[in-house]
């Protein structure tokens, strides 16, 4: 019985170690990760110049008073107010110049009266038979007239201007946009050229990019640029204007960049961003695909044999997801398109539209 026991564990221990290369065999057969592939894009890319610079109004406008000596009497909008074109800001008082444009209608009226008196004389004058008035008193009937004549179209004039003053009582938008800045205190009296508001007109917000001079002669308008705002959202203009000038101090030129209208970047942040230069044909994959190891780039090619194979690449521009791809693929593989970091070479994996 001894005997029969130490043979039968024989038995069994050749039995396992016959099993053991062929279990390990299977398990390397097992496929190691499933895995979805895709092919590198052919795409025409933009060359691009990194700048920074300061969000500001397109313009801005200053609105002042027109007049001086009269207190603000009423003060209708305030910093962020949206307005439009002749929409009414301040309204000063109207009192003494109310006064005094009643004062020079009156004027008119009484330079009305004489001419039409000299008028009548001149005419007489002129109807009356030579000899019966001497050539003096004559020449003095229609002199008379003419200074009647220019006394009135003065005073006419002044009532004009006197109509202006009221009108400038009432101050107003110069152009549609919105409110960034005011001077304008309730009871102040105002002097001609008082700053009262500032307003950027439209709402319209631009990009003044520093672009280094060595890279300006490949600015354009018409390019595209990107901005990267802080709040991680993305705003895209189109290159308006190119300054004529370098700064001396910075080697740098602005550039000026139109933003949409929607949605609006909010004017005095620093910003960075890109403007589009010119465009390359470029063979991406996505970010996804790229692995790091030793500070090295790599991307895992399938074979028809369903086996991962690293293939080291070199990675040039980025858009969006995508990575740009210089060197290492040539266009046509199946590349893993995430997970590549758990694969080794070699290994087994199932493909997702297999498994599926």
């Amino acid at each position: 019985m001894k005997n029969i026991a130490i043979f039968a564990g024989t038995l069994a221990t050749c039995l396992l170690l016959a099993r053991g290369p062929a279990a390990a065999q299977e398990e390397t057969q097992a496929p190691a990760l499933t895995v979805s592939l895709v092919e590198p894009a052919k795409e025409q890319w933009p060359e691009t110049i990194p700048v920074s610079g300061w969000l500001k109004p397109w313009h801005e406008a200053t609105i002042a008073s027109e007049t001086s000596g009269l207190r603000i009497k009423e003060v209708l909008v305030d910093v962020g107010s949206v307005v439009k074109k002749g929409d009414v800001l301040v309204r000063l008082d109207q009192a003494g110049v109310l006064a005094d444009l009643k004062k020079q209608e009156a004027a008119v009226e009484t330079g009305k009266a004489n001419l039409e008196k000299a008028t009548s004389e001149a005419k007489r004058a002129r109807d009356i038979a030579s000899g019966v008035l001497s050539d003096q008193k004559r020449v003095e009937y229609f002199n008379t007239e003419r200074t009647a004549q220019a006394a009135l179209a003065s005073e006419e004039a002044a009532l004009e201007g006197q109509r202006i003053k009221v009108s400038q009582t009432t101050i107003t938008a110069v152009d549609d946009g919105i409110i960034t800045s005011r001077s304008a205190s309730l009871g102040a009296v105002v002097s001609t050229g008082t700053e009262l508001f500032r307003l950027t007109r439209q709402q319209r917000i631009e990009w003044q990019a520093e672009v280094p001079a060595l890279s300006l002669l490949r600015v354009e308008p018409g390019q595209a640029a990107e901005i990267d705002a802080p709040d991680g959202r993305t705003f895209k203009g189109m290159v308006r204007l190119v300054a004529p000038t370098i700064s001396d101090e910075t080697g740098r030129a602005i550039v000026y960049v139109q933003l949409p209208e929607e949605p609006k970047p909010r004017a005095g942040l620093y910003v960075s961003g890109r403007i589009d230069i010119t465009a390359s044909k470029a063979l991406t994959v996505p970010e996804s695909s790229i692995v790091y190891r030793d500070g090295l780039a790599y991307v895992f090619v399938i074979d028809e044999e369903s086996r991962a194979h690293r293939v080291r690449v070199k990675v040039g521009r980025r858009r969006s997801d995508r990575v740009e791809v210089s060197e290492g693929l040539a266009g046509g593989e199946r590349v893993v398109q995430a997970g590549g970091a758990f694969l080794s070479e070699n290994a087994l994996v199932k493909i997702e539209e297999a498994a599926r």
